[in-house]
């Protein structure tokens, strides 16, 4: 048994590292296939090829490094063997040794010193240049040193060594920004959707909207602007270098994926409008064109953190307005709980009270008990009241009957005060917690016009509706003076109990309530009076 179980061991590791070079094999493989076809499309000022080797070195395990380097090799052995007796053994020696491996030290540093991932959906985008351009000029010295070995023809014409490397630092540098940057956006967005999801996230991004429909457009207006120009007219270079428009624009509106959309967008541009090989035009374009990408892509960075501030400091606002909201529905369960406990404390007192005034009746027969009765009539209808103004919507049918029949309407109507009050909308769809800060607004607004002495008609007008799948109401509160009732008003009896329903700081209360509940109040004159309105947001979670 023990054998049995080495043996099996055995094969399991066989088989996995059987696996492993599987895969390792695949993968030199498929990097073979993209690096000649990248070869393919590159030349001397336009190397999709280093912008293809950084990719993968960058966003590639280092487990495939090896791989990587093998499959490049490859690629460039079969190069070599094709150009061998035209450029000679040295140069093809050359060729195969100055793979992407000469790269990989510059990147490393990036990924491991440098930190280019901070984090894993951050990008240090200055270190993403600085290595880029390290990068191109690395890939320019190998190209100088191979060509240095090449064995050219006695007739071939003397090269320009300074020549021949701003080209291939240019090329190469606008190779890197054509490719990577592009690379990073579709890594961001795997790195939030799968496969599967592209298709709906496609459709519902703005940034691929736009490419579609708004920069592919342009940049084709304009290549067909470039294309259909005289050639001694400055038309088609005009169009190049109008290329940078589309990348200023999606930067300034989604930051460096917008650069680097754009960006892509536009080299492609640039080169489809190139009218021969080393033209001296697109060479001035691309170099307008990497300034742009290079600038626009740090700017975008910078927009990006800030876009991300703000919207750290939205979600910490929306925390603070759910922890007020929750506190003040914690406060108003305080408050109904409390109400409850008056409402125990009236039944208990009516209770003592007729078990006192019959044992009394019992010891004296003919006494009168009448203002005893009395008092105990009065002492439940206050703590009657006391209980009702605490908390009344649980108590009644609902915010209508309490801003209607409710004690605040009660208290008013009974020292003389003209009130009305009417309400329209999916009222009984708002949550109570709402319900409660329309009714503490109510209340806070009329203690605050009955501290003046100056009113005599109250009327409170309440709109209810859904804006963006949330439901908002808005409170109006007229408070105006009437000269035939305003000394009908018994303000002695009206204020104590109007104070009471109230915290009696008056505005700022009304504005702290209306900032709790993502809302906002004022206050203007009107005919004899002033009317106080106030925006309400029905809390999500309250």
């Amino acid at each position: 048994m023990k054998g049995r179980s080495i043996q099996r061991g055995l094969d399991m590791q066989k088989g996995t590292g059987m696996a492993l070079w599987l895969r390792q094999a695949a993968v030199a493989a498929a990097y073979a296939v993209l690096v000649s076809l990248a070869r393919e499309l590159s030349f001397s000022h336009w190397v999709l090829l280093a912008g293809l080797h950084m990719a993968a070195l960058l966003l590639v395990p280092y487990r495939y490094w090896a791989a990587l380097v093998v499959g490049d090799m490859v690629s460039l052995g079969y190069i070599s063997v094709t150009c061998l007796d035209q450029l000679g053994l040295t140069w093809s020696i050359c060729n195969v040794l100055l793979s992407s491996a000469w790269i990989t030290p510059v990147v490393y540093a990036c990924r491991e010193y440098w930190r280019v991932f901070p984090t894993r959906t951050t990008i240090n985008m200055g270190v993403l240049l600085f290595g880029a351009l390290l990068v191109a000029l690395v890939k320019t010295g190998g190209s100088l040193l191979l060509v240095s070995t090449a064995k050219l023809p006695p007739d071939y014409p003397p090269l320009h060594y300074g020549f021949l490397a701003g080209q291939w630092l240019l090329g190469s540098y606008v190779g890197i920004l054509t490719v990577l940057p592009f690379v990073l956006v579709i890594r961001e967005v795997l790195q939030e959707s799968s496969w599967r999801q592209l298709g709906t996230r496609f459709i519902k991004s703005h940034l691929a909207l736009e490419c579609v429909f708004v920069l592919i457009p342009t940049l084709a207006f304009l290549i067909a602007l470039g294309l259909n120009a005289s050639s001694t007219a400055n038309t088609r270079q005009l169009a190049q270098m109008m290329m940078f428009l589309p990348v200023l624009w999606l930067t300034l509106r989604y930051g460096w994926q917008g650069a680097a959309v754009g960006g892509t967008l536009a080299s492609l541009a640039v080169v489809a409008l190139m009218p021969r090989l080393f033209d001296h035009d697109t060479l001035n374009a691309q170099v307008f064109i990497a300034f742009i990408i290079s600038t626009m892509l740090i700017v975008g960075a910078r927009i990006g953190a800030l876009n991300q501030q703000a919207q750290q400091e939205r979600t910490d606002l929306r925390l603070a307005l759910a922890l007020a909201q929750r506190n003040v529905h914690m406060g108003e369960v305080q408050l109904h709980m409390t109400s409850q406990a008056l409402e125990q404390v009236r039944e208990s007192v009516h209770s003592v009270y007729n078990m006192m005034l019959g044992r009394l009746r019992n010891v004296a027969p003919v006494i009168d008990d009448r203002s005893y009765r009395r008092q105990a009539l009065v002492a439940q209808d206050q703590l009657y009241r006391l209980a009702d103004s605490l908390c009344p919507v649980t108590r009644e049918r609902g915010l209508p009957a309490v801003l209607r029949e409710g004690p605040i309407a009660r208290v008013l109507e009974e020292s003389g005060m003209s009130y009305w009050c009417d309400l329209r909308g999916p009222v009984s769809l708002l949550s109570g917690t709402i319900q409660l800060a329309i009714y503490r607004l109510v209340c806070e607004a009329v203690a605050d016009g009955c501290a003046r002495r100056d009113i005599s008609d109250i009327r409170v007008q309440v709109r209810c509706g859904h804006r963006n799948e949330r439901r908002w109401t808005v409170v109006r509160v007229n408070l105006s003076a009437h000269a035939g009732r305003l000394s009908d008003v018994r303000w002695d009896e009206l204020l104590p109990r109007v104070l009471r329903t109230a915290t009696g700081l008056g505005w700022p209360a009304i504005e702290d309530r209306a900032a709790t509940f993502e809302g906002r109040a004022r206050e203007h004159l009107i005919t004899n009076g002033r009317c106080i309105s106030v925006l309400l947001y029905d809390p999500e979670q309250p």
